[in-house]
């Protein structure tokens, strides 16, 4: 065998499924293996793509996701993505090319300094150097990338350490030559001496190991007691979970009944989007800030203390303040809590509802003033759903959405504004069934992340809620819908602009120069790559074209809505400084 496909062998016993890249020179022994080894091989048209959907597969599953891309070019192609996964914390394993290792740094085709370049944007990165490391440097890179803080990593793979060794002698045999000076021969004998070493051990002498299991962090008793005496003396106690609850996906059922247990009011932000339903009491989608500002007891669970809570200026500074995060950083970013926990915050919250007594308490009269706070909003909510707009009402739009949704369906978000105003009336059902970029704010993932999720879960449907914007960093990728008979439900927010921008841009600069766009036929682009496009220009279309998508997308075809939406005030002043 050869490297190639004894990476693949690796990937195989990791729990590997889906590959996903851009064709390369340098990686086409590892996506030949793939294959061999009944690896679904997922070609997509830009190298970004591919590791979004690694993201979204580790996300989803809790097995880190594989992207492998070309040397050069389609390594530096990949850079944003790699990054948004770093801050999302996500697991997965970014396989590049490389140069053959005796032309390293000699001005071989598309060779630079890989491993330094990404230093900064992931949790390991290593190069292969011998055919006996192939299989312990992909299994450590697996064992890093899910262990403690989940993260992407980066392994390089020089191309003369994936092909046969037999040709790869073959090939050096070239380059030496006939040695007949005294220079030629030195030179002939290092290259001998050097693939010699490429190569010292042979398959059978190569062993590959059983995936490593996490270990769990610890629970310390005094703080699970603590925490617990802070809740018997609260009277206006709130939660909120953030995506790092969602890291042990095996557990999510069991985090669900916790929260349900212990009947904390709580809100839900990034993948925990989902975790108790659409219609759950305890579940609050609006005033979240108001409700910060009068709770005694905030408990944040897996999220930190960024630009999304205001930096901390969010909180009641006289509320006792509880942090559980994995991250010993992001437990005291920007505000030092009352009692910060480091542990797995899934596994903090259902060992607190195991102990725990909530009957014995009763926060009614708190939640009744949420629950009144709630009910303003939905009401200012269905004001500006009601107002009349050049086009089609975004709120309007988004409503008839969440009505359409499967009790299974997956919600990806890509975009800005019309995807904020998703985010309050595209409810997702179920846990695990939503997802966005992550505190990155990264435009572009929509593609790669319903790839995924379409594969992961194939009969769940899947809806990509794009902004025009958005949309034009991925929709190249029908393409790769129609080839592996992906059939993902895409709807567009088309009002010809940046409008996320163009709100605060206009306003305080008073100039739009750089935020609009215009009424591009996006459906039909989506039918240039063989997938239906759909055009929607009319409130009284909506439920229409929207039975109309999911029909198609149940016959096997993706298909993409060009709505046609107007603007209105509903999320001025919400730009993130």
């Amino acid at each position: 065998m050869d490297g190639g496909e004894i990476t693949a062998q690796v990937l195989k016993k990791q729990g590997v499924n889906f590959i996903f890249t851009l064709s390369g020179g340098h990686i086409s022994p590892i996506l030949v293996g793939a294959k061999k080894q009944g690896i679904r091989v997922i070609d997509v048209r830009q190298e970004s793509t591919a590791v979004y959907a690694a993201d979204a597969i580790g996300r989803l599953t809790g097995i880190p996701g594989v992207a492998a891309v070309t040397a050069g070019p389609g390594i530096t192609n990949s850079i944003t993505a790699i990054k948004n996964a770093q801050m999302a914390n996500s697991p997965l394993i970014l396989l590049g090319g490389a140069a053959a290792t005796i032309l390293k740094g000699r001005g071989a085709l598309q060779d630079i300094e890989q491993i330094k370049l990404f230093k900064t944007l992931v949790k390991w990165a290593t190069t292969i150097k011998r055919y006996c490391d192939i299989i312990p440097t992909i299994e450590e890179a697996f064992d890093v990338a899910k262990s403690g803080i989940p993260g992407p990593v980066f392994v390089e793979c020089p191309i003369d350490l994936l092909y046969d060794e037999a040709l790869v002698r073959k090939w050096y045999g070239e380059y030496m030559g006939d040695a007949k000076t005294k220079e030629d021969k030195a030179i002939s004998l290092y290259l001998r001496t050097h693939v010699d070493k490429l190569f010292a051990c042979s398959n059978e002498n190569m062993s590959f190991s059983d995936p490593k299991a996490t270990v769990p962090y610890s629970i310390d008793q005094k703080q699970l007691s603590q925490t617990i005496s802070y809740l018997q003396s609260s009277k206006t106690p709130i939660l909120v979970l953030g995506s790092q609850v969602m890291f042990r996906t095996i557990e999510v059922n069991n985090l669900a009944e916790a929260i349900e247990k212990l009947k904390i009011p709580v809100y839900l932000s990034g993948m925990a989007r989902g975790l108790l339903g659409d219609v759950n009491p305890l579940n609050l989608r609006h005033k979240r800030s108001a409700a910060l500002k009068k709770a005694d007891l905030i408990i944040l669970a897996g999220i930190e203390l960024d630009f999304r809570l205001n930096y901390g200026r969010a909180l009641n500074p006289e509320a006792i303040y509880i942090s559980i995060n994995r991250s010993a950083e992001s437990l005291k970013k920007n505000l030092k809590p009352s009692l910060g926990i480091q542990a797995d915050p899934s596994g903090f919250l259902i060992e607190l509802s195991r102990k725990f007594e909530s009957e014995k308490l009763t926060w009614d009269e708190w939640m009744n003033e949420l629950y009144d706070r709630e009910k303003l909003r939905e009401r200012e909510i269905q004001q500006f759903a009601d107002l009349k707009t050049e086009h089609i009402n975004p709120l309007l739009l988004c409503r008839e959405i969440n009505k359409a949704l499967d009790e299974d369906s997956i919600i990806i978000g890509d975009g800005g504004d019309f995807v904020a105003t998703a985010s309050y009336l595209v409810k997702p059902k179920e846990p695990l069934s939503w997802l966005d970029p992550g505190p990155f704010g990264t435009l572009g993932v929509g593609a790669g992340f319903a790839l995924a999720a379409k594969l992961v879960r194939p009969e769940s449907e899947v809806w990509l809620i794009y902004g025009d914007g958005a949309a034009g960093y991925s929709i190249v990728e029908f393409d790769t819908f129609v080839r592996h008979d992906v059939p993902i439900i895409a709807v567009i927010g088309n009002d010809a602009g940046w409008t996320q921008i163009s709100r605060e841009q206009v306003e305080y600069l008073k100039d739009d120069v750089g935020t609009v766009l215009t009424y591009n036929d996006y459906h039909l682009v989506a039918e240039g790559y063989g997938g239906k496009g759909l055009f929607l220009d009319s409130k009284k279309k909506i439920e229409e074209t929207l039975h109309n998508a999911k029909k198609i997308a149940k016959c096997g075809s993706p298909v993409l809505i060009n709505a046609l939406i107007g603007k209105t005030d509903f999320r001025k002043g919400s730009i993130s400084m």
